[in-house]
């Protein structure tokens, strides 16, 4: 019976290959919470427009980012385009199918952030002069975006961890990325993915962390 014989140092060797590969990790989270953030907001409007072509459209967007699985997004991004001569890059695909991901899952929250906003507030806006577009974007967005603030932070964890998916399309500058390469190369398997998941762990509680910090600050009163 052959005994496994750890080699940490060889492992701990190749940090900074890692740890540049957890840049790009952030970098593409990063990325698409802020394209996901804009497509949510265009979502949530759409959805409470009353027009019934645009609601059904964001309806049928939220229910398959909510209900399909992430892989599936990268997938059709990646390979289903291709099929009608649009190919992505591994990067692109990642990013797009992350973005739709994070859209879907945040116009949710939205849509529950603005059922907790009283309608009185925008009836009081509009009678002081302003237009809809003003009233929702100076009393009802402010108030949204704080109640969903901590539900966001929760979806950026998560699209941290999902830019792991990216192997399967040929993504190998992330931080899985390196990992899977460096593992080719030596074998050395439990040391290295051992360090990508404490490298993910912190830069997640990273991320916690620095979101209740920032929610204190801005939300304390």
């Amino acid at each position: 019976m052959s005994t496994y014989h750890f080699r940490w140092q060889q492992a701990l060797a190749a940090l900074p290959q890692m740890l540049d590969g957890a840049a790009v990790t952030v970098g593409i989270a990063l990325l698409s919470m802020a394209v996901g953030l804009v497509l949510a907001v265009a979502l949530t409007l759409a959805r409470t427009s009353g027009n019934r072509l645009a609601g059904g459209l964001a309806a049928g967007w939220v229910e398959v980012a909510r209900n399909t699985p992430a892989l599936f997004q990268i997938y059709m991004a990646h390979f289903g385009l291709g099929a009608f001569g649009l190919h992505l890059t591994p990067v692109a695909a990642l990013l797009c199918g992350i973005a739709f991901n994070n859209a879907g899952y945040l116009a949710e929250n939205f849509r529950g952030a603005l059922k907790a906003i009283p309608d009185t507030q925008t009836r009081a806006a509009r009678s002081l002069g302003m237009s809809s577009f003003q009233a929702f974007r100076l009393i009802v967005m402010p108030q949204m975006l704080r109640i969903a603030f901590l539900p966001t932070t929760n979806q950026m964890v998560w699209a941290i961890l999902m830019t792991s998916l990216g192997v399967t399309v040929g993504m190998n500058s992330d931080l899985a990325g390196v990992t899977q390469d460096l593992n080719a190369r030596s074998f050395r398997t439990f040391e290295f993915f051992a360090i990508a998941a404490v490298i993910y762990y912190l830069i997640t509680k990273a991320v916690t962390l620095a979101a209740r910090l920032v929610a204190w600050r801005l939300f304390k009163s």
